[in-house]
């Protein structure tokens, strides 16, 4: 790996790092921002709504932002409204203005789904350049952000620090973050519009991905783990708070161990991936996502829910990164194919949370977690759409015999790789 590919790729851990802190800081702070706000479960619905507009925006139209500008811009400009939306959360949880924090996921959201899309678009073509297993590490770093987040989220509740200094000081330091990151960002990736097919223009590859069945297969792969790790980290303090009677402290705690969870299942995956393949990993994955979500929801001792939030993280770790990856893979304009799987995926994590609080006004936010477990339950039966690895053929003359080794590594594509 050159340096500038190496620079590139701790760049991306960076943009990677700062939602993850971003995330894990204003959701341990939900009990008290609730409390702030004075609103019941379905208003919390509603304020969470906020982000899944500003989620639906920012992903709808990022493929296209790519394509036109390419993946620097767009990481940016995300990046820069998660940033400001910390500041904006917490100002209105300070003023009691539930439309201000609403305000403040809005641009979240469409930071995240906008930002987000573009950054995976550009850690599949590191992938791709360096010819190793790279996204669930890089997942890994999002996971991280979310331990060290929650981390600080909990001594700050357990101390009744200020939210609005909490979220206030995180922004500070992200900011900083991105500043050094986005230097090492090259223009252009994921550029298409406006370009002739000789340099790279491919519109047409672009609309045919959307009638890929295995695309759309890998696509229902994620839409359900993204779900489940979505679910968790809008709900888990407040489920395990409501459903289980556990006090704002050690909710945010069991928040903490998920994404501890996450964090180690995304940085041990790349390993257990080049030895079994995806497919193998992906299964076992959702089974074990299915069985911590069974527990939590069915168990009645909150030890025993806590315990199980677990096997929840471990198993929701690996089906975001794994099945982007598979997406590149599965045909050409990998940018094209990445940036529609991660469409899916980030709906389902950014929009799909904000409806379980109607359902848990309703229903109790345990019964409302049925639902996850269900998606969660079909991906084990779709794992085998993206065990396949679309191998170039090399391109044989009349009068020239193939070369020997220009034979596809077939052994590697049976592996599902």
């Amino acid at each position: 790996m050159d340096l500038s590919t190496r620079g590139r790729r701790t760049a991306l851990f960076l943009f990677f790092l700062i939602p993850g802190l971003s995330i894990s800081s204003w959701v341990t702070r939900t009990p008290d921002i609730r409390d702030q706000l004075g609103a019941s479960t379905a208003q919390m619905g509603l304020v969470l709504f906020g982000l899944s507009v500003g989620s639906m925006l920012g992903i709808l139209v990022s493929g296209a932002l790519v394509a036109r500008f390419g993946t620097r811009p767009v990481m940016g400009l995300g990046v820069a409204l998660v940033i400001v939306s910390m500041v904006v959360i917490g100002f209105g949880a300070q003023m009691q203005s539930a439309p201000t924090v609403t305000a403040g996921l809005f641009l979240f959201g469409a930071g995240m789904g906008g930002g987000e899309v573009a950054v995976n678009i550009d850690g599949a073509e590191v992938e791709q350049l360096i010819g190793r297993t790279v996204l669930p590490t890089l997942h890994g770093f999002f996971s991280l952000g979310t331990v060290v987040g929650a981390a600080v989220g909990i001594l700050f509740t357990a101390t009744e620090f200020p939210v609005q200094w909490h979220l206030a000081a995180t922004a500070l330091i992200t900011a900083g973050m991105f500043l050094y990151a986005f230097r090492a960002i090259p223009p252009a990736v994921g550029r298409t519009k406006g370009l002739r097919p000789a340099d790279g223009g491919t519109a047409p590859a672009r609309s045919a991905v959307w009638k890929d069945k295995q695309l759309l297969l890998i696509g229902g792969i994620i839409l359900a783990m993204a779900l489940a790790e979505g679910a968790a980290n809008d709900w888990l303090p407040l489920l395990m708070v409501d459903g289980h009677g556990v006090d704002p402290a050690l909710g945010s705690a069991v928040y903490a161990g998920f994404a501890a969870a996450m964090t180690i299942g995304r940085f041990c995956g790349a390993f257990f991936i080049d030895r079994f393949g995806r497919v193998p990993v992906v299964r076992a994955s959702a089974l074990s996502a299915a069985l911590g979500l069974a527990l939590v929801i069915f168990a009645d001792s909150p030890v025993f829910a806590g315990a199980a939030v677990l096997f929840w993280g471990l198993g929701a770790s690996l089906g975001f990164p794994v099945a982007l990856s598979a997406a590149g893979d599965s045909g050409p304009d990998s940018a094209a194919r990445v940036s529609l799987v991660a469409m899916i995926g980030y709906i389902a994590f950014l929009v799909g949370p904000p409806g379980l609080g109607f359902l848990g006004d309703h229903y109790g936010l345990r019964s409302a977690m049925i639902l996850v477990l269900a998606f969660v339950a079909v991906a084990v039966f779709l794992a085998p759409a993206i065990g396949t690895r679309r191998t170039p053929q090399p391109e044989v003359h009349p009068a020239q015999p193939a070369a020997p080794d220009a034979t596809p590594d077939v052994t590697r594509t049976a592996q599902g790789d």
